[in-house]
């Protein structure tokens, strides 16, 4: 014991005062997290089986309200090395589970339609739990201020959706916007 006291040795964490240990510079901006979440996302939607996490935010939006209350996707199985003809396997309901069945195809057809080339195949179905979608509220389309040209009117009211029937007509007023502005 009593050599270990006269000798000293240096610890290994330790630097000498004339080195500074190197910090990394701390610059930019603060980030929100919102910024950094879709990495973090991604990351972990892929170690799931998803290529694009927006299968899942969208879910809603691609097989419907209705569907979407009872079924949610929970993985893409691709084969190895491939991006088409994969397998998604969707969590039902159990009690839901017959109807889910024949509506698969129409499923299958709108994941491959939102993909825009044929990335699902097949389709197995798991009976679990689903996590009801949230409630989104349906943002209405902003009132026109301008009228629509009379020309249009007509065509324009049959379209039962409000959202296309306001993009339309404000596709309208720019055309005729830039035929008036051709004329003078």
């Amino acid at each position: 014991m009593e050599r270990d006291r006269g000798k000293q040795s240096s610890k290994p964490g330790k630097t000498s005062p004339a080195l500074k240990r190197y910090e990394r510079p701390r610059g930019g901006q603060a980030r929100a997290i919102s910024d950094l979440m879709p990495e973090v996302g991604r990351t972990a939607f892929r170690r799931f089986g998803f290529v694009q996490s927006s299968v899942v935010t969208r879910w809603p939006e691609i097989v419907g309200a209705r569907h979407a209350r009872v079924c949610s996707p929970e993985s893409i199985r691709f084969p190895p090395g491939e991006k088409s003809d994969g397998i998604l396997q969707l969590v039902v309901l159990p009690a839901h589970a017959p109807i889910i069945q024949h509506v698969i195809p129409e499923i299958i057809d709108r994941v491959n339609r939102f993909f825009g080339y044929n990335a699902v195949a097949r389709a197995k179905i798991r009976q679990g739990e689903v996590k009801a979608p949230p409630a989104s509220d349906r943002r209405s389309a902003p009132p026109s201020l301008k009228p629509v040209p009379m020309e249009l009117g007509e065509s324009l009211r049959d379209i039962g959706d409000p959202e296309l029937r306001a993009v339309l007509e404000s596709l309208a007023r720019s055309m005729a916007a830039k035929e008036d502005q051709k004329d003078k």
